[in-house]
């Protein structure tokens, strides 16, 4: 069973910047196809970015494409997230995921389809 912990969430500006790392531990990182979702107040969680195993796959959400770009480092257990031209918008708990995947190229985009989720960290941008 893999542990996630999110870290370098926090407070910018509109149009700045921030990244986000997850440490995983306790499986075979290289395994698991891995996500970052997004949880506004009052809003359903909703996929931001995913990247397959290999991470020569990736899937963007619409409003984050061109501003995000997530990033796998396999030998050192980690995915980033990095976040630029931030929007009052995308003020949420960003939440890393992880499931593993049988296929080195596939990504899921789901939120049914993980099975094992960090705790989150808070992002808030400032208008």
């Amino acid at each position: 069973q893999v542990q996630l912990v999110e870290s370098g969430g926090g407070l910018v500006q509109a149009g700045g910047s921030l990244r986000l790392s997850c440490a995983a531990s306790g499986g075979t990182f290289s395994a698991y196809a891995m996500g970052w979702f997004r949880q506004a107040p009052g809003k359903e969680r909703e996929l931001a970015a995913a990247i397959s195993r290999s991470g020569s796959s990736t899937y963007y959400a619409g409003s984050v494409k061109g501003r995000f770009t997530i990033s796998r480092d396999n030998a050192k257990n980690t995915v980033n997230l990095q976040m630029n031209s931030l929007k009052p918008e995308d003020t949420a708990v960003y939440y890393c995921t992880a499931n593993p995947a049988a296929l080195r190229v596939v990504v899921f985009t789901r939120v049914s389809e993980y099975d094992y989720w960090g705790q989150g960290t808070q992002v808030t941008v400032s208008s």
